[in-house]
């Protein structure tokens, strides 16, 4: 109570506590920029609804009603069974129809390539190959001034089975020592260059050694010119490896002696002393490996044949084995 006695009254105290406000969002914008636009198409509307007759209020309908493309060429599914027919053309391949014409005249032509004319293919194409091995090897000597010294000795030419190279002896300028498979320098360095130039190719060879027909050895028993001829062909092919070609690419290795001279009328000339590397098709590769590996199938007898063993001439279990292709270039070619 108070000093006069009057009871004091409670003071109440209001504390507000102030906070800062959101910040206000922009969507009222977008809603206040819809609404003057749809304004302004409605007064655009009402505005064209004045400033034009019937006619051209007809005209604009007719606009809207009807697609250009339709007005200009016509429905092309008026009289259609379904709204959207099917096939047409297809959307990932515009040039290629869904379903196929009925008219065979209207069909678009089948290449049918038969497996004759693709082997025919393949064998021209490996032709080609070998013959641009030719160039090759040509280009290569010609750069090289040491081996276009051996120009002349060096010769190529593309025969049936593939690329005929022969290294030819000249007088005083031999590819061998007399009697012996050593090489000289200058036939290694041509031989090795003739292996890098076969990297390009797949085609495998056959190297073959010859002698002129001068006698050599002991007699027939001794060490002749076939022993000699084989020597000097497997000489090269050690030469040959040692520049980098696979043993796989390595058909055969022969020794002929002088039974394919290349002068036949003088069987004593140097030249007929040489090494021949033939770069082998791959059909006379193929017909090499099937007379050497396999059989050729027999063609079969007619039903009234009487049996092998019975035939006039026959032999009881014998085998007619195909004969070795020959895959030398006649005696005398250059």
């Amino acid at each position: 109570m108070s000093a006069t006695g009057k009871p004091l009254q409670p003071i109440i105290i209001k504390r507000i506590k102030k906070t800062a406000h959101g910040a206000h969002g922009g969507a009222w914008k977008i809603a206040y920029a819809d609404f003057v636009t749809a304004m302004m198409a409605l007064f655009l509307l009402l505005w064209l609804l004045g400033a034009t007759t019937d006619e051209q209020r007809g005209g604009i309908a007719d606009h809207f009603n009807v697609p250009i493309m339709v007005a200009l060429f016509g429905d092309p599914a008026a009289g259609a069974a379904t709204i959207l027919p099917g096939g047409g053309a297809d959307l990932l391949r515009p040039e290629a129809p869904l379903t196929p014409p009925d008219d065979p005249a209207q069909q678009p032509p089948q290449i049918v390539i038969h497996e004759q004319q693709l082997r025919q293919a393949q064998l021209a194409l490996d032709r080609q190959r070998i013959e641009n091995l030719r160039g090759q090897i040509e280009q290569a000597i010609a750069a090289n001034p040491q081996l276009a010294e051996y120009g002349e000795q060096i010769r190529l030419e593309m025969v049936q089975d593939g690329l005929y190279i022969q290294i030819v002896d000249e007088l005083n300028r031999p590819m061998f020592g007399t009697g012996s498979p050593v090489v000289e320098p200058h036939l290694r360095s041509i031989l090795r260059q003739i292996a890098v130039s076969m990297g390009t190719v797949e085609n495998r060879i056959s190297i073959s050694g010859h002698t002129d027909a001068a006698p050599f050895g002991r007699g027939a028993l001794g060490y002749s010119n076939w022993e000699l001829s084989a020597d000097r062909a497997n000489a090269s092919r050690r030469e040959l490896m040692a520049a980098g070609l696979p043993e796989t690419k390595i058909a055969r290795v022969v020794g002929m002696g002088p039974s394919q001279p290349l002068l036949p009328e003088e069987p004593l000339d140097p030249r007929n002393r040489r090494i021949s590397i033939l770069v082998l098709t791959q059909e006379a590769e193929d017909r090499m490996t099937r007379a050497i590996e396999g059989v050729a199938p027999a063609a079969p007898a007619p039903p009234d044949a009487a049996p092998d063993a019975t035939r006039q001439g026959a032999t009881p279990g014998a085998v007619n084995l195909p004969p070795l292709p020959n895959l030398l270039p006649p005696m005398g070619a250059r």
